[in-house]
């Protein structure tokens, strides 16, 4: 094992911790599944493991680190991410929810394509510069300096990917499971506009946060 047995441990339970406190990612993720169920839920996962894989890759090679040097860089990424975050919120909110006994014909067929649904979950995840960040803190806390540095940092970005696609999929598996007793369209319409609006408000905060000095 490219790693030590104890901070292995340790890197999953915290990364457990981390993973299952929901934010945008996993906002987009329920909302998806609530308003279109599971035919959309690989695509959702998807796009969230390569967006984790793709920040959390990019900070082990130096992106962190460059973005925590650059204020500049680290504000124009952050405002992107965050325009994106209102965005997206803001057409969920206006897109009609698809409820279980509709037909296809009756939901716009843009409102829940594969495709777009991947893109929007990995672009909220990937265009993150906070996540990044934190990336780069929290990994050296559990890299054994007795070890080689690039297998171990490797081991632990595939193990973060992979504790977050199954993160994403128990989370939109649940959302799907309680999507099959919600048969009022009011009541999908509220979901999704839910959604949108914590949406929203994670690009607002994310946009008026500020970088760490």
């Amino acid at each position: 094992m490219p790693v030590s047995p104890e901070h292995f441990a340790a890197f999953v339970a915290a990364s457990i911790i981390l993973l299952i406190i929901p934010g945008p990612t996993i906002i987009m993720v329920i909302t998806q599944a609530l308003a279109h169920g599971r035919r959309i839920v690989f695509a959702s996962v998807l796009g969230v493991g390569l967006g984790d894989l793709l920040a959390t890759s990019l900070s082990i090679a130096g992106a962190g680190a460059l973005l925590a040097a650059s204020a500049s860089l680290f504000q124009a990424l952050k405002f992107i991410g965050a325009a994106y975050l209102i965005w997206i919120g803001y057409k969920m909110w206006r897109t009609p929810a698809k409820i279980p006994d509709m037909s296809e014909a009756d939901v716009p067929a843009a409102s829940g394509r594969p495709a777009v649904v991947f893109r929007d979950s990995f672009l909220i995840t990937a265009l993150n510069p906070k996540g990044i960040l934190f990336f780069v803190a929290f990994v050296p806390q559990f890299i054994d300096p007795a070890l080689p540095y690039a297998p171990q940092a490797a081991t632990y970005v595939l193990t973060f990917t992979a504790l977050g696609i199954l993160n994403a999929t128990l989370f939109a598996f649940a959302a799907d499971g309680a999507r099959q007793t919600i048969r009022r369209p009011q009541v999908m319409k509220m979901a999704m506009r839910t959604g949108g609006s914590l949406l929203m408000m994670a690009g607002v905060a994310a946009a008026l946060t500020r970088r760490a000095s």
